[in-house]
């Protein structure tokens, strides 16, 4: 078995823990703020980089009123907002859309960093793919997946199922731990001879340990597609010198680069 992890997980996983659980609605920015932070960049314009500056930049919309059923279980919440956020009644399209995340982690970025969008389709390998474009990378990277979480295992299999998967191919995990259109970031993979297991970092601790599941990659490529809810993809966050090369490979995958419509809408996005 191997175990690889993106250029940058590392930093990535100190920002994760420090600043776990997101606040609400803002998935998309919470991972967006880990991605940059990955990247070392820690500050704009005088703030720091967090995921109410992300959120407010992508133009994020928070609901008005937090509708039951949407937390994992265990989990409360948060509503200690930095910053003041447009709001919206309907909690069905509340949330940052994918061109916002791009455009905002684009000019936190200041011209070192590019967000490319992905928009599948995922089928095959494809997903396992883009994985060894990125991993190629000596610059620090991070692929954010939009997904559909009931397609994904629980995150708190056994040992032995992880085993099953890794050496088998054995799809015997636990089942999803709840159902909502959401942002995450993968930052690794073991692969074995039955499959390949993929390391997420989840924006909330209930999830998995700490916020941190595996994945197989048939679940995870499923849970992009985003089936029978609206669309999804994977924004690739690296370098503007290793966008073109990425984008190269990415085409050669049958992958379509541009943003994708998850069913979420923006308002008051902040001007460049």
């Amino acid at each position: 078995m191997a175990l690889t992890l993106l250029t940058g997980a590392r930093e990535l996983l100190a920002a994760h823990e420090a600043d776990l659980p997101q606040r609400d609605d803002l998935c998309g920015a919470f991972c967006g703020a880990l991605a940059l932070r990955a990247a070392g960049i820690e500050r704009y314009r005088e703030e720091p980089v967090d995921q109410d500056e992300v959120a407010l930049l992508a133009g994020s919309v928070v609901s008005g009123v937090r509708e039951p059923g949407v937390l994992p279980a265990g989990e409360r919440g948060r509503r200690d907002y930095r910053l003041s956020l447009p709001t919206i009644e309907d909690s069905d399209v509340s949330g940052t859309t994918a061109g916002g995340l791009v455009s905002a982690i684009e000019q936190i970025g200041g011209g070192a960093l590019a967000a490319v969008p992905l928009s599948g389709p995922w089928a095959g390998g494809a997903l396992g793919g883009l994985f060894d474009v990125a991993a190629a990378l000596e610059r620090p990277v991070t692929l954010i997946a939009n997904l559909a979480t009931h397609h994904l295992w629980g995150g708190r299999p056994t040992a032995a199922e992880l085993l099953e998967y890794l050496l088998d191919g054995r799809d015997c995990g636990p089942l999803p731990d709840w159902r909502v259109g959401h942002f995450s970031c993968v930052i690794g993979r073991v692969s074995g001879p039955g499959g390949s297991l993929y390391a997420v970092a989840d924006t909330y601790p209930s999830l998995g340990r700490r916020g941190i599941h595996m994945q197989p990659q048939e679940r995870l490529a499923a849970a992009i597609e985003r089936r029978e809810m609206p669309a999804g993809g994977v924004i690739a966050v690296l370098a503007t010198e290793d966008a073109p090369s990425l984008r190269t490979e990415a085409a050669g995958l049958g992958l379509v680069e541009g943003a994708w419509d998850n069913g979420t809408v923006t308002r008051g996005a902040a001007p460049k």
